[in-house]
């Protein structure tokens, strides 16, 4: 269960981030955003602070952003029954679609015709009276009550998504990427104040009888140089050990001014089935704030490149083995989440810089197939005709959803049943 309910933190924070860059940068394009939803599914909860109505849904995977656009133009057919509200210009201001058996408080009207995008016009027949029908205008900022029963702002054409410049849908759609990527950095900053600073050249503690021990290695000695190369970092250190493949080590050192060598026959030890060499030293932590704070960039900036880097082999050399969808991240949480929270927070930041890179590949149905289009629009000095888009989208969103039932497939058996 608590695997679960730190998988669910994490997903959760992972989708809201993502959908927080898209809301907040449509907003700012003076793009109309609907709604804003924490989880998919059932409503449970809603709440409306103009123009935007907040929802939180019973299934607490993913969420989204529902931009007002031409997919997602309100329709009242005719025939159908709503009750208006209007305002003291007479003017519609709420219009229940719902069809609820306990309405708002308004004009019962059943529906001849409706225009709620380009002349704002209801025509009807009001409390039933097909003798007479009526016309309403309807105001720019009236809200519908869907048969969900959620309240929405309609989405006259002038807040729609396809109505903005190229610029503005371009940065709409790749603020979610480069948020999640931007939350990757920020909680890799957090981390590294998470653990001890980065390990020094200087030698803190010597384990006893150990190879470091036997040549008369001093703690409080630092590193100069082994076999000749110069040791600016413990990384150096380390690899150069690493690559000793248990032969001898010149090593050079330096105490309280004077110069000191050793020569050290690191031991070969098998730490979860792999062969390491150590020779029995600690380092000396640099705990200071500016010290963690570069060490945090560094690995933020390299585990990018890493990303970057398996993006390119997974092109080259595709195997779903290198993928995961929900359920591997799921069985690797619960793995991690065990190690304690320095562990999940890595694992936090490295998956947000991973999901928003993905979202950033050039395939219709992630946002950067969607950011292609903005440049070949920019390109053409037009946009691509609706039809055309449609395709490309809907051919795009049908290799995905396999992609994604191949991988999760692929998922459960290599964590549950292989």
């Amino acid at each position: 269960m608590k695997g679960i309910l730190i998988f669910l933190v994490v997903f959760g924070l992972l989708v809201f981030v993502h959908e927080f860059g898209h809301f907040i940068v449509a907003k700012k394009c003076g793009i109309l955003v609907r709604e804003f939803s924490i989880g998919m599914g059932p409503k449970l909860f809603q709440v409306r602070r103009n123009p935007t109505t907040y929802t939180i849904r019973w299934l607490p995977l993913g969420g989204y952003v529902r931009l007002a656009s031409k997919d997602d133009e309100t329709e009242l057919s005719p025939g159908m029954n709503v009750v208006l509200q209007l305002n003291d210009q007479n003017k519609v201001v709420k219009i229940d679609a719902s069809e609820s058996d306990i309405p708002v408080e308004g004009i019962p009207v059943q529906v001849i015709k409706a225009d709620l995008v380009d002349k704002l016009v209801i025509e009807g027949y009001e409390n039933g009276d097909e003798e007479k029908p009526v016309s309403y205008s309807v105001d720019h900022d009236a809200t519908v009550i869907d048969q969900s029963k959620t309240e929405l702002i309609i989405a006259p054409r002038d807040t729609q998504f396809q109505e903005a410049n190229v610029w503005q849908k371009l940065a709409t759609n790749i603020a979610g990427p480069l948020m999640n990527i931007l939350l990757g950095f920020v909680v890799f900053m957090i981390w590294t104040f998470t653990i001890p600073g980065p390990a020094t050249t200087t030698i803190q503690s010597v384990s006893p009888n150990s190879p470091a021990d036997i040549a008369k290695i001093e703690k409080g000695s630092k590193f100069v140089s082994i076999n000749g190369h110069k040791t600016s970092s413990f990384e150096d250190v380390s690899n150069i050990i690493a690559q000793s493949k248990g032969q001898n080590l010149k090593i050079v050192l330096k105490k309280n001014k004077q110069t000191t060598t050793a020569t050290v026959k690191p031991k070969v030890v098998k730490v979860s089935g792999q062969t390491v060499y150590q020779i029995g030293i600690k380092a000396q932590s640099d705990d200071r704030a500016i010290s963690k704070a570069k060490r945090g960039w560094n690995t933020a900036v390299s585990t990018t490149g890493m990303i970057f880097n398996a993006l390119g082999g997974l092109i080259r050399n595709f195997s779903l083995n290198k993928l995961s969808g929900p359920v591997g991240i799921y069985s690797q949480t619960a793995q991690v989440s065990q190690m304690g929270f320095s562990y999940l927070l890595a694992f936090l930041a490295m998956i947000s810089i991973n999901l928003g890179i993905v979202n950033l590949v050039p395939i219709p149905g992630l946002d950067g197939g969607k950011f292609l289009l903005n440049i070949i629009e920019i390109f053409r000095g037009k946009p691509i005709s609706e039809n055309h888009e449609a395709i490309v989208e809907l051919v795009g969103f049908g290799l995905l959803l396999l992609l994604i039932i191949a991988v999760t497939g692929n998922d459960i058996y290599r964590y549950f049943i292989k």
